[in-house]
């Protein structure tokens, strides 16, 4: 049976760049499509928000709460756990509401400069607040969600569309079956030739 891979070699460039997405997307993909499903990307940046708020939980409970480690780990192990639950069913929303709309993914290589720093405001945001217990209560609220939101975002308009086609293509089934829109782009394109041949007609009768 063909690979998935090789099916979308097939396709022409303008797909194929769609498909191929950036670094982060081909990381997960290097694998079997199951184990990069949505829901375990969705686990796995959980994850990580809960390895970078490992220090903070330690300084704000051993340094300024003066409690026991094995009580700040029990708080950071039940904080990371809820996290990973949030993003998991995020992603697994991400991935049903992307079977339901059947939109193209959205590459965001262009407005990467602004996501990419927003979990790391936030994770400062959250340290800030943790360190100073005099500073403004909704600090930790703005850190939580500059830290967890950019990668459900990522994962709901780049990579659970574009896994889900790839989940098509790796079944046999046609991968743009009932999308109105195949790829973003082509609509600006067909309405720019429709505005330049209005302008010609335009010209025309002006004559």
């Amino acid at each position: 049976m063909t690979s998935w891979r090789e099916e979308v070699e097939l396709l022409d460039s303008e797909h194929r760049h769609m498909l191929a997405g950036g670094t982060l997307s081909n990381f997960f993909l290097r694998g079997s499509l199951t184990g990069g499903h949505p829901v375990f990307v969705g686990g796995f940046y959980g994850t990580m928000i809960g390895v970078a708020m490992m220090l903070p939980f330690a300084y704000n409970g051993v340094i300024n709460g003066s409690h026991e480690v094995s009580h700040v780990a029990r708080d950071w192990g039940f904080q990371t756990l809820i996290v990973i639950s949030m993003t998991s069913f995020l992603g697994g929303f991400s991935s049903i509401i992307s079977s339901m709309v059947k939109r193209p993914p959205t590459r965001l290589e262009n407005k990467r400069k602004f996501i990419f720093p927003l979990p790391f405001l936030g994770l400062v945001a959250i340290s800030v607040s943790m360190i100073f217990e005099d500073s403004a209560p909704f600090l930790q609220w703005l850190g939580w969600g500059l830290l967890i939101l950019p990668g459900p975002l990522w994962i709901h308009l780049s990579y659970a569309p574009r896994w889900r086609i790839l989940d098509r293509i790796d079944r046999g089934m046609e991968p743009f079956e009932g999308m109105g829109v195949t790829i973003y782009g082509t609509l600006d394109e067909n309405s720019e030739e429709s505005d330049s041949e209005l302008e010609e007609v335009v010209e025309v009768v002006n004559r």
